[in-house]
């Protein structure tokens, strides 16, 4: 028997899935959908304007919070036209090279939040631990060297996950289980063999997103040994109320992730509709919360903010 070309088997497109059972009402789900990019897209361009025009605001704490708002921007601006086209306008079809791309940029723009989610737990613990030497361990060399390594590391990573997919035949139904494409949703609609795919996606989770979660964690235990050795209660409240913010944020972005995780990993027989819910707060939640958050709990942000406002206000007039 000749070799068959997989690409005989490459569907031109593929479609797309809101939320399940509730097609008849994706006009309205619309709505929140929108309010809610519409949230994050104005509140980390905000994030962002406020750290780059306040001089205040350029040091290594809020610098990777920078970071992290223009990665929350990234990943939104992934999802969006996919999203926006099923609930909005009830368009479900998307070409299979568009849904690669998109796939590439969501997983990447993930695996970026999880390196600066790290490196601002690495912050925390220097600003905690050694606050003398903060600005000397954190200069802006290392702070940019940093970012790089976390693109590099994303990118390097996620782009054989494209690679690896377009390789397999796929004669199986055209239907994905969410609004966007996401690796393991794609996967399991090929009728060629996925292991080598599911060797590294597995791999890749545990390379990237477990190793930084483990060192957030032993991060926040040699923060949390340093705190209690502080003298005065005020002191250990004080030392403690700067990671409160980051902490939220890595509850809203990890327990989604490894519920995810194990879901597809594990979960053949849950609902699909509990598949739908975990992915899209896996992805929606944190571009959403984070400039609430640290704009709400960060004093100096928001303080920031409100001058940003203010001069913007008597502009107009």
């Amino acid at each position: 028997m000749g070799l068959i070309n997989s690409s005989w088997f490459q569907p031109p497109s593929l479609l797309l899935t809101g939320i399940p059972g509730l097609e008849a009402v994706q006009i309205w789900i619309s709505i929140p959908l929108c309010v809610m990019y519409l949230i994050a897209l104005l509140g980390n361009c905000t994030i962002l304007f406020v750290i780059k025009s306040t001089s205040s605001l350029h040091e290594p704490q809020y610098i990777f919070l920078s970071m992290l708002a223009a990665t929350d921007l990234g990943l939104s601006l992934s999802t969006l036209p996919t999203v926006l086209n099923v609930f909005l306008l009830n368009h479900r079809e998307i070409r299979f090279h568009s849904c690669l791309t998109q796939m590439f940029f969501i997983h990447t723009f993930s695996c970026l939040v999880s390196a600066i989610l790290l490196a601002m737990a690495f912050d925390r613990f220097v600003a905690i631990r050694n606050p003398l030497h903060y600005t000397v361990v954190l200069t802006p060399p290392r702070i940019i060297q940093t970012g790089l390594t976390a693109v590099i590391r994303g990118v390097a990573l996620m782009v054989p996950l494209p690679i690896l997919l377009k390789r397999l035949p796929f004669c199986k139904d055209v239907i994905l289980s969410h609004c966007y494409c996401y690796h393991p949703d794609v996967m399991k609609l090929a009728c060629g063999s996925v292991r080598v795919n599911m060797i590294y996606g597995l791999s890749l989770v545990i390379c990237s997103f477990g190793i930084d979660f483990m060192f957030i964690v032993v991060s926040y235990i040699l923060i949390l040994k340093t705190v209690l050795g502080i003298a005065s209660k005020g002191g250990r409240l004080k030392a403690l109320n700067t990671c409160v913010s980051h902490i939220f944020t890595v509850f809203i972005f990890y327990v989604p992730l490894i519920v995810l995780t194990l879901i597809h990993r594990f979960g053949t027989f849950t609902s699909p509709l509990l598949h739908v819910t975990i992915a899209n707060l896996f992805l929606f939640l944190t571009p959403v919360l984070n400039p609430l958050v640290y704009s709400l709990k960060t004093k100096q942000i928001r303080s920031a903010v409100l001058k940003v406002i203010k001069n913007r206000a008597s502009l107009i007039r």
